[in-house]
């Protein structure tokens, strides 16, 4: 379990103490949410001058909170019986302006009730170099561009330090401070207290003497060399027990026991990565499954069965059909990674099938309706057989169940019409009809106010006048059908498909006719599509939803 010093426990010395100088030097750069600190570990570099003056030196780089702590408690376990005292932290620092606290390498934004395992407190280093009056000596290494703000009562930087009676404390940039120390204060027997009034970029507070001598001379034996170095063999064990794992976890574990080991850079790499990238494992997860393209096609067209818009079906996962993923996953009670799993796939496929399966229900009972609406309609109006009657049947139900049958006998009235037509009146009729356009009909209604042919006449009219408005709209359903590039057999397909449900699309020969573009609106309308005749991408995902296997075995 982690632990970190607190202002109590950095007061309970421990252990059996050492009659030799302690220092602690912590150097933070690589922050993995709160960004790069330049020159951060650079104090770590006074950690030879200060070894060749007798101290005992406790180090660490870009340490968390684990391995901070426990070189803390090793600097503590020295500092009771030693004469000098110095602690050095260079990185980031949080205040709410009564107290502050030095920031781990893995600390996120500190809150004022919580400011988290991975915060040092600047006040408990304080009280325990208050055990060393007159010969300890605090400095801070500080952004001197931070100016972030946690939340709304703690920000980037130092607050107002209560230095106990003795201390002194440096403070400036962490370069200003490294300087410092591998200058000035590795000196033997130098004037402390005029390095201090000479370093223009640090600010002093606390106990400053007007002089001090506060380094000894260099002993004349070597001071103790550093422990001994890490197990490679165990270092390497561990990283790929790391990569195994590939969590922020594991990887903060690695770089806590090895701070400074061969795959450092690798393990705040992937941290880093996991960091900016929350939902990769279940992107990994995904990609393991090995979706190929008709497969994706395919939960792209479920997708869209269910009303989650993927903005096409080409078998490519881009921004379109991640929203539409993760719009389904929050309306399933799934976690919104817009990554799919084997379970949530299998789900999909089958609220596809149930939905195509009431959509067909649906459709079926709207044909029934729509068929006995038409029924009734015509037994109304063209079953009597008059021009009247079939006419208003025709402008009701154009592709209806008896249009043919309607067109047929005005088509058989027009030809008793011209028989009995006046010569002169049947020839200005044929002319209109060989120009078929509105003003031909019109100078034909005109030319002859008793026109034989009228009533068909001012149908022609009106129907030429409807093409007219809706020119547009058909050049734009049309060109929507050629963007869906379908070939041969798949427009055999929807014949096939449009006939098994009785809508009388013609000849199936792949090549859509007259008969197949108003099989193709009476299937629209039964299913609330926009009627155009042509085929669109929400009309094929209906029309092909349980035919998806026989595109691709063909």
């Amino acid at each position: 379990m982690r632990q970190l010093l607190t202002s109590t426990a950095i007061l309970l010395w421990a252990g059996a103490a050492m009659a030799q100088d302690a220092a602690l030097l912590l150097g933070n750069e690589r922050y993995e949410t709160l960004g790069r600190l330049p020159r951060g570990t650079e104090i770590l570099q006074a950690e030879e001058p200060l070894r060749a003056l007798g101290f005992s030196v406790s180090s660490l780089p870009n340490g968390r909170a684990d391995s901070t702590a426990q070189t803390a408690r090793d600097w503590l376990e020295r500092a009771p019986e030693s004469e000098r005292l110095v602690v050095a932290l260079s990185g980031r620092f949080a205040t709410d302006g009564a107290r502050s606290w030095f920031l781990t390498a893995e600390a996120s934004g500190p809150g004022l009730l919580t400011p988290g395992a991975a915060a040092l407190p600047i006040e408990g280093v304080l009280r325990a170099l208050a055990e060393a009056p007159g010969q300890a000596l605090l400095l801070l290494g500080v952004d001197p561009g931070g100016s972030d703000r946690y939340d709304p009562w703690v920000g980037e930087g130092l607050g107002t330090l209560e230095i106990p009676q003795g201390v002194t404390v440096l403070t400036g940039s962490p370069r200003a401070v490294a300087r410092f120390m591998s200058g000035p204060l590795a000196e033997p027997r130098g004037d402390l207290s005029a390095a201090i009034r000479a370093a223009e970029d640090l600010e002093a507070r606390g106990y400053l003497p007007q002089e001090r001598i506060f380094m000894p001379e260099r002993p004349e034996t070597p001071a103790p060399a550093p422990g001994p170095r890490a197990d490679p063999a165990a270092e390497e064990a561990l990283w790929q027990g790391t990569l195994a794992l590939g969590s922020i976890a594991a990887y903060r574990d690695y770089l806590s026991r090895y701070p400074e080991g061969a795959h450092a850079g690798e393990a705040e790499s992937a941290i880093a990565a996991i960091i900016a990238e929350p939902d990769r494992n279940a992107r990994l997860a995904e990609e393991a499954i090995g979706l190929n393209r008709e497969q994706r096609r395919d939960l792209q067209r479920n997708l869209s069965l269910l009303d989650f818009n993927t903005r096409g079906i080409d078998g490519i996962f881009g921004p379109g059909t991640r929203n539409a993923i993760t719009n389904w996953q929050q309306q399933n009670g799934f976690a919104q990674t817009s990554y799919l799993t084997p379970e949530q796939i299998g789900r999909i496929d089958a609220q596809a099938a149930r939905r195509s399966a009431e959509i067909e229900a649906e459709a079926e009972r709207q044909r029934e309706e729509a068929a006995r609406a038409d029924r009734a309609f015509w037994a109304e109006t063209g079953q009597r057989g008059d021009e009247p009657g079939l006419r208003a049947y025709l402008d009701r139900y154009p592709d209806g169940l008896f249009a043919e049958t309607a067109a047929d006998r005005l088509t058989l009235i027009e030809e008793e019409k011209r028989r009995a037509a006046a010569a002169e009146d049947k020839a200005a009729w044929d002319r209109a009809r060989e120009t078929d356009s509105i003003e031909a009909y019109r100078d034909y209604l005109s030319a002859f106010p008793e026109a034989s042919f009228e009533a068909e006449a001012e149908a022609r009219i009106a129907a030429l006048s409807e093409e007219v408005a809706q020119s547009d709209a058909r050049a734009a359903a049309e060109a929507a059908e050629r963007e869906l590039g379908l070939n041969g057999l798949t427009a055999r397909l929807v014949e096939q498909r449009l006939d098994a449900q009785g809508l009388e699309p013609g000849e199936v020969d792949g090549s859509f006719d007259e008969a197949t573009r108003r099989a193709i609106r009476r299937y629209q309308r039964e299913r609330d599509l926009e009627a155009s005749g042509y085929l669109d991408e929400a009309t094929v995902v209906r029309l092909l939803a349980d035919s998806v296997e026989e595109i691709v075995e063909q």
